[in-house]
């Protein structure tokens, strides 16, 4: 089996780590938390140029026509930097729509390729504990939309996004062009600094074609977590590289404290669960470009980011002391990212009993007997 990028993807890779590494400096990031900016314009500039905005958006709509794979190395390095622009979320919002969004959708995907238009994706209303706030209500022409969708991120810059509303069969994906009648939003910051806007929705008349078919929530569902779980890797490594680093010079009692027996077992954990998440990813992604079924896979890579951010978050925060909640000091930046992730992905606990009740229901486990080598076993 070979295990390696490809020439195509080592050059994506390498570009967006030179990207992300030149622009997000310990300095650049410290303006940005008190510029007030949605998010770094600049760097976004830079993504737009070198079509890292759109990588999985399809060819014929202008994108790059490229796959999770791709992605996850993108979004790795965007971790790994904290670089605070809406990557993931804008071209995947566009894959969406071209793939199951219909005519209604297409000039959308076409402008968010040429970065005409911003896209906002929001899944959050299915992993939080008050569920779905927004209702869609029959009507003659269509649907009435009232209630609310918490923290839509980059809610006050987007021109449309969609988002997850409760139908009287069932959750739903729906297209939301955001200055439509009816469409209130309050903009606000969380604490890692992504912009968010409330969006209160009281009426809001949407048609038949602004709602996508069934099948798109899943579709969504298991790309969103990949990448999620790509940002949690990019994050948790480097907040491991950062913290070995500074253990290694740390000196007390006359010795490097990574010399101490328990700074490395807390390391050695870390690095652990770094790898466990970094492997469940990549057969995630493989899975979802090959078009293999995944929901276990996304399920299992879902509760390993929250189980490794939480993790290395904490035990990094721990070796350094009374230094690390000193905010002169950047790696609380990487604890804030570490947790705004997690809580986004829905947390740990809820992820695990999503997994066991599949496993209780499916025989095949998932993870490889489903593949044509294992057939005859």
């Amino acid at each position: 089996m070979d295990f390696e990028l490809n020439e195509e993807q080592r050059a994506i890779a390498e570009m967006a780590g030179s990207l992300f590494a030149d622009y997000c400096t310990d300095e650049r990031l410290r303006a940005f938390d008190g510029s007030g900016e949605p998010f770094m314009a600049t760097l976004w500039q830079s993504c737009v140029e070198t079509g890292l905005h759109a990588l999985a958006i399809p060819e014929d709509f202008g994108g790059s026509g490229l796959g999770m794979t791709e992605l996850m190395l993108v979004l790795e390095a965007q971790g790994r930097a904290l670089g605070q622009v809406p990557l993931w979320r804008h071209q995947l919002a566009a894959a969406l729509l071209g793939r199951f969004g219909g005519e209604r959708a297409l000039p959308l995907v076409r402008a968010a390729a040429e970065n005409s238009l911003l896209l906002g994706l929001s899944l959050d209303g299915q992993g939080r504990a008050l569920g779905i706030e927004l209702e869609a209500r029959p009507r003659v022409s269509g649907w009435s939309l009232e209630g609310r969708v918490a923290a839509l991120p980059q809610g006050g810059q987007a021109g449309a996004a969609v988002v997850v509303a409760q139908f009287p069969q069932g959750p739903r994906l729906v297209l939301l062009e955001l200055d439509t009648a009816g469409v209130t939003r309050t903009c606000g910051v969380l604490t890692h600094g992504e912009a968010v806007a409330d969006l209160q929705l009281d009426g809001v008349l949407i048609g038949a074609d602004q709602v996508l078919p069934e099948a798109a929530l899943d579709w969504l569902e298991s790309r969103a977590i990949a990448a999620l779980a790509a940002l949690q890797l990019g994050v948790s490594a480097e907040q491991i590289r950062r913290t070995v680093e500074y253990v290694s010079e740390r000196r007390q009692f006359d010795r490097a404290i990574g010399s101490f027996q328990a700074v490395q077992m807390s390391m050695a954990d870390a690095h652990i669960a770094l790898e466990a998440l970094r492997s469940s990813l990549w057969q995630l992604v493989y899975r979802l470009d090959a078009g293999l079924p995944a929901t276990a896979e996304a399920l299992a890579t879902k509760y390993l980011a929250c189980e490794a951010g939480h993790l290395v978050g904490h035990k990094a925060q721990h070796v350094h002391g009374g230094i690390g909640v000193d905010l002169t000091y950047p790696i609380h930046r990487y604890l804030y990212w570490s947790r705004a992730l997690g809580i986004t992905l829905g947390g740990a606990a809820a992820s695990l009993e999503r997994l066991g009740d599949w496993l209780a229901n499916n025989d095949k486990l998932g993870w490889k007997y489903d593949l044509d080598e294992n057939q005859g076993i």
